[in-house]
């Protein structure tokens, strides 16, 4: 789900230069907001040491209302990289579990949520990483970045589904290479 994640972030930017032009901030927000998440691949424990699915939204509010009151080019980065961070662990709850063959369903937990002290369970909207239907949440994101943005951000938004459609195409494919590779 990394290319969903960086075209949610990168349309959350949209919504907000569409609405008030503030230059990159929001897109550098957006981009470091949806990929810091995904960070506790390789440090702590995925899915549970930097995902905050209650928690992420004090600090997203705090930072959105701080930004409405004193609008300006660091309190708008931070909090649409606040809401992109918050919402990237809602995303992942909408997924599966963290599993090498999340089809199989042997995993149903998605996301740690420090604040009830448990797992929150996998709700397969998305039924995998690399679902059609994830490869279309991450076209449906990227067609905001398309209309409101030019240059290297929509170059980010087109490699961001380049990425995603050729996962797609390999991703049931991937715990085979994994298997091979490790041989």
């Amino acid at each position: 789900m990394a290319p969903t994640h960086v075209t949610i972030g990168l349309s959350i930017a949209a919504v907000m230069s569409s609405v008030a032009p503030f230059g990159l901030a929001p897109v550098v927000g957006g981009l470091v907001g949806s990929i810091v998440p995904d960070l506790d691949l390789f440090v702590g424990n995925h899915r549970r040491t930097l995902h905050f699915p209650v928690l992420g939204w004090l600090p997203a509010l705090v930072a959105s209302v701080v930004a409405w009151i004193v609008p300006s080019l660091i309190t708008v980065c931070l909090a649409v990289g606040a809401v992109a961070f918050a919402l990237h662990a809602v995303v992942d709850i909408a997924g599966a579990g963290e599993e090498l063959r999340p089809w199989e369903r042997t995993n149903p937990l998605a996301v740690y949520c420090h604040a009830c002290g448990r797992w929150f369970r996998a709700r397969y909207w998305v039924r995998y990483d690399g679902a059609p239907e994830d490869l279309g949440l991450t076209l449906a994101f990227a067609l905001p970045v398309l209309w409101v943005y030019d240059g290297w951000i929509v170059l980010v938004a087109i490699a961001a589904v380049v990425v995603g459609a050729v996962y797609a195409v390999v991703r049931r494919r991937v715990p085979e290479y994994i298997a091979s590779a490790s041989e």
